[in-house]
């Protein structure tokens, strides 16, 4: 019973037989305010390749091709297949419904359903704002949600063109990937797509706030818009997403050489969504607390503006051109962050010159953690069925693949990159490809033989080691300098075996500047690195700098270690570099040593405290700030602990006070005092923040960083429901809703925890972003006695949820009710007895066993923690 799923041999048989021409698809929306159910009608033209029967032999003999078109829904009213009409009882089965007699040559297909509207972010949402009580719907269709919708062939290879017709509430907008139609009698009728995908056709549907713009350049005219709810229309800062958006097409259409593919492009901001945005072909949705409601810092509006980025380099890398099957998601994803990254770097007066900064500081450290955990696999991933796919979206697919595109760059030249680039859209516009055909275009421009590097660092799992190894002669000039690679040992469980890679990298030569006091970079120099031991004699002869930084300026993906002397200098002069990079590079390998427990816990708290003071990147700051939080309270020897927290608030609440009024890093430390505030005296402080006793000059207590302080009180059990729901008066909207789950969720209870446990558990009723602040408001490190009775619950009952609730519902539950905090040998035990006897899926598996590798890595770190006391 292939149930929901659908595996890649399937879905190779239905493209060889099948080649879809159009969808005509037919949706009554009249009753979203109410919810339920709605009425779908789809119309396929397909054609079937030899194999079917032509129309007279079929009528004599009753044969024909056989293949299924997906749909997920709870009633069918009528299949009709070439005009006659079949049983829907007997050929809609386990979200497929059974095609039979297939003619060879052109054949068409109605489905008439009822179709369901959800609240859990896939297929069609619904939304109910609590300001207006008005319904906001959108679609999500990544990875196979279309079929909630409408009738379909779920697989990205078997494109068509889309033309939808929808009837609306009078007063409603209507959006999809067409440009807008002007409505008739309530019905918006839209004019066919160019032909795409399944997963990037896209509605969204309510009485949406809009501003709209246009882009000009060279004959070439788009229309712009964006959308959000009314009730955050006065947060909405249009101007600099169109700014930004600008920027991005101006940069991608002169580096790609190819006209933006479709003819208009909308960013709507849509509420309670589970990624970060959705590349829909010219109707990009993206997760509405982008609408900013408060004070953010720098660090926010930047990753902000790569999602915006990256969402519109899919219009070509993923939309235009688009992946055979998904195991080349990896490739979508990771040209989308790569290029989106390389835009803010380089575009003409970009606002976020630093981006790769901010790249190594945080997607890096995301790829890193992924590619030790016993999941790891190859960039280029086995995907053989969607439920692989599904757990995939992960920090190989995004960040390690874009690590890798950089080193590609690097290794082949960005000139002859984008040379390639342009000639694959050119060879491939409007139909699906795999990986051979851009690595194809790259050799050809490149003149590099791709083949090699392809297997070693596409087709294997793992991360390298690269460290120096230095001699010098009394004099300190340099007499010997090479690069050793070292390919530890995959982790436990992991496919595959640990091998060594080429790398391009930048070797940097730092001195301390006298007149500045800063640390300089005086040489670089770049080279290939293969094998276990690359000599560099161009080093022979220079006398020794303070500091050597291998992968300088971040072109390759491995593990890099300083020799004892440059490492003993960046200890004491961490927050001297002069330049953002290497600084992030160096926080990056320190926190990477404390992880691998190669670093005590209260050593890196000390390297942090000596150096954040002079750390000027705010991401930088903010990405520390929540690394000490977690190395204490899930690495630190736990008799350690709570002194080390005392010492990490107290530095938290130094540095709010010294911090310049009004600033970004002024808002980061209140946000870091407010996470840890434990003694009467700081938590006496949060409230009379709150209450307006007090007042530190230039720090605007607004709406988000009123619940930070609230949900902090009511997790230490200062504040109950009464300031809860007095807290949500001032805030009844859907981010107050979500704050206040949390709140309520957080208090240091069994009755507030039992409550939380089985709004979540006994109940499928939360809608998936309220499930998301409810888990996260349930799970606190300072309640671990608390909630220790819920590790044996969590077993009892993860199984079931998982084969019961939607996938991104299970997923949050899998992951967010996962005992982490439980750091123990009994965590693990009981973690291995569950993995022998439950028998889950391999989704299933695969995300227990990543979280018990978190515990397994806890406790080495604790031990290491301890020794070093």
């Amino acid at each position: 019973m292939p149930g929901t799923n659908l595996t890649r041999e399937e879905a190779q048989q239905r493209a060889n037989l099948l080649t879809v021409d159009s969808y005509e698809i037919d949706l009554d929306l009249t009753g979203a305010q109410e919810g339920g159910t709605y009425r779908s009608v789809t119309t396929v033209r397909f054609d079937v390749a030899g194999g079917g029967t032509s129309r007279s032999s079929e009528a004599e003999t009753g044969g024909g091709a056989e293949s299924f078109i997906d749909l997920v829904a709870p009633t069918v009213h009528e299949v009709t297949l070439n005009g006659d009409p079949l049983d829907a009882a007997a050929v809609f089965q386990d979200s497929r419904i059974a095609l039979q007699g297939l003619l060879e040559g052109r054949n068409v297909l109605r489905v008439v359903a009822d179709c369901a509207y959800t609240n859990t972010g896939e297929g069609l949402h619904r939304f109910v704002d609590p300001v207006d009580q008005q319904a906001y719907l959108y679609t999500q269709f990544e990875v196979p949600d279309a079929r909630r919708v409408f009738a379909s062939f779920e697989q990205p290879d078997l494109k068509a063109t889309f033309q939808f017709t929808v009837k609306a509430p009078t007063g409603w907008t209507v959006i999809s990937n067409s440009p807008t139609p002007e409505p008739k009698d309530d019905i918006w009728a839209f004019e066919p797509t160019p032909r795409i995908s399944t997963y990037i056709t896209a509605l969204i549907v309510g009485p949406y706030h809009s501003v709209h713009s246009v882009y000009e350049k060279d004959g070439q005219s788009v229309p712009l818009g964006i959308y959000c709810r009314p009730s955050l229309a006065e947060f909405l800062d249009s101007d600099a997403i169109f700014e930004v958006t600008r920027q991005g097409f101006d940069w991608f259409q002169e580096k790609f050489d190819y006209a933006y593919p479709f003819k208009k492009y909308d960013q709507l901001f849509v509420p309670e969504f589970n990624a970060g945005a959705m590349e829909n072909a010219g109707a990009v949705t993206i997760r509405d607390q982008y609408v900013f409601r408060s004070k953010v810092t720098d660090a926010a509006y930047e990753v902000r503006a790569e999602t915006i980025l990256h969402e519109l380099a899919h219009m070509w890398f993923g939309d235009l051109v688009t992946m055979e099957w998904w195991n080349d998601l990896w490739l979508n994803e990771s040209f989308a962050t790569y290029t989106s990254i390389a835009c803010q770097a380089y575009a003409p007066d970009s606002r976020w010159p630093h981006s790769w900064t901010t790249f190594a500081n945080s997607m890096k450290t995301w790829a890193y953690r992924q590619d030790q955990l016993p999941s790891t696999h190859p960039i280029m991933a086995e995907i053989r069925d969607l439920d692989d796919v599904l757990v995939n979206f992960d920090g190989i697919t995004y960040a390690k693949g874009a690590s890798v595109l950089k080193q590609l760059v690097a290794y082949v030249g960005m000139d002859e990159f984008f040379s390639g680039v342009q000639a694959y859209f050119k060879a491939h516009a409007y139909g699906n490809t795999r990986l051979s055909d851009l690595l194809g275009a790259l050799e050809e421009t490149s003149g590099r033989d791709l083949k090699n590097w392809s297997e070693k660092w596409l087709q294997t799992a793992g991360i390298n080691i690269l460290r120096p190894e230095v001699e010098t002669d009394a004099n300190g000039v340099i007499t010997s300098f090479a690069i050793r690679q070292e390919a530890p040992a995959l982790p436990a469980g992991a496919k595959g075996e640990p091998i060594l890679r080429p790398h391009r990298i930048a070797i940097g030569l730092y001195n301390l500047d006298d007149g500045s006091g800063k640390l300089l970079r005086d040489e670089r120099i770049e080279l290939d690195v293969d094998g276990d031991l690359t000599a560099v004699p161009g080093l022979v002869g220079k006398p020794r700098p303070a500091v050597f930084l291998l992968n300088d300026d971040d072109l390759s993906y491995a593990k890099v270690r300083l020799d004892e002397q440059s490492l003993a200098f960046v200890t004491e002069h961490l927050g001297d570099f002069e330049a953002s990079l290497p600084r992030a590079l160096c926080w990056a390998s320190a926190w990477d040593m404390t992880r691998d427990a190669e670093l005590a816990t209260r050593d890196y708290l000390s390297l942090v405290l000596s150096g954040i003071g002079k750390e000027s990147d705010i991401g930088v700051v903010q990405s520390l700030q929540r690394q000490v939080k977690l190395a204490i309270e899930l690495y630190a020897d736990p008799t350690a602990r709570e002194a080390l927290l005392t010492r990490w608030t107290d530095a938290t609440l130094a540095h709010l006070h010294a911090a310049e009024p009004g600033s970004d890093h002024q808002l980061a430390w209140a946000r870091a005092f407010a996470a840890t505030a434990r003694t009467p005296e700081q938590l006496d402080l949060l409230e009379a923040l709150l209450e307006g006793r007090e007042t530190i000059e230039g720090l605007a207590v607004d709406t988000e960083l009123r619940w930070a302080f609230v949900e902090r009180l009511a997790a230490v059990g200062r504040y109950d429901e009464v300031e809860i729901a007095g807290e949500y008066e001032r805030d009844k909207t859907a981010a107050g809703e979500r704050h206040a789950a949390t709140a309520r969720a957080a208090r240091p209870a069994e009755e507030a925890k039992a409550e939380a446990w089985a709004s979540v558990i006994e109940s499928d009723k939360l809608p998936n972003a309220v499930q998301e602040a409810v888990i996260g408001g349930f799970v606190q490190t300072d309640q671990r006695e608390l909630l220790a009775p819920y590790t044996d619950k969590f077993f009892a009952v993860v199984k079931e949820i998982w084969d019961a609730r939607s996938h991104e519902i299970a997923q949050q539950i899998a992951i967010g009710l996962y005992p982490s905090i439980q750091v123990s040998e009994e965590t693990l035990a009981k973690t291995d007895a569950w993995l022998a006897s439950a028998e889950p899926n391999a989704a299933l598996r695969r995300l227990v066993s990543e979280s018990r590798s978190g515990v397994e890595r806890a406790l080495k770190a604790q031990a290491a923690d301890a020794a070093a006391s």
